[in-house]
Formats: structure tokens, sequence, C-alpha cells
């Protein structure tokens, strides 16, 4: 009989250690203060990549997780470059990066010790 084939089970990069590669490429960039900002998109690409890969498992929401948090992330630092004309700004910009700083954190331990991801923002 042909059985499906878990995904930790499939050849070539496990699940597990792509999620965690998309992790570190968006920390990457968040750290290096959007001089690797590359490294971010690079994260969100695979993430879309493998998110049809990851269907059905715990990664699934991780992946999605990623992906919501660089659109909304960039959504919010945009419109805050946008109101630095007004100064505030600055301070829509330091809430964005806590904000996307959070979400990474809270991901990658939830991912570190097996855990799925809800659908909060």
């Amino acid at each position: 009989m042909n059985q499906p084939i878990s995904p930790e089970l499939e050849p070539g990069l496990p699940l597990r250690k792509i999620t965690h590669i998309c992790y570190g490429l968006f920390s990457l960039a968040m750290i290096s203060a959007g001089i690797f900002g590359a490294a971010a998109v690079a994260a969100v690409i695979l993430a879309y990549v493998k998110r049809g890969d990851a269907s059905g498992t715990i990664y699934a929401s991780h992946l999605d997780w990623i992906i919501k948090t660089f659109w909304w992330g960039l959504l919010w630092v945009a419109l805050s470059g946008l109101l630095t004309t007004i100064f505030i700004g600055w301070v829509t910009a330091l809430v964005a990066l806590v904000w996307i700083i959070h979400r990474l954190i809270k991901g990658w331990l939830a991912l570190s010790g097996g855990q799925a991801l809800g659908h909060d923002y």
C-alpha cells in the first residue's frame, strides 16, 4: 500500500529545520536594524514556498505566523515612516518593532517547545 509520508520523514530538509531557518532569517533582519532586510524577505518567501508542504502539521501555523508578522510589520513600519513627518511616527515605529520582536520570540519559543500557534495578531 502507498501510505502518505510524514513531513518529518520526507527526504531533504525537515519542516522543523526550515521553520527555524525562517525565524532565524527574520531575526537576522531585525537584529541588523534592516541592514540585512533581504533576510526577512527570504524568510517570508521560504515560508510561502513551504506552507503547502506543512499543511496539517504544527509547522503550518508557524509559517502562517511568520507571513502575517512580515506583512503586518511592513504595513506598520511603512505607516510609521509616513507619520515621522508629524513626529509621532517614531513612537509608532518603536511600537511596531517591539511587536515584531515579540512575535518572533513567541513563535520561536513555541516552535522549540513543539507547540502550534494560535491565530491571534
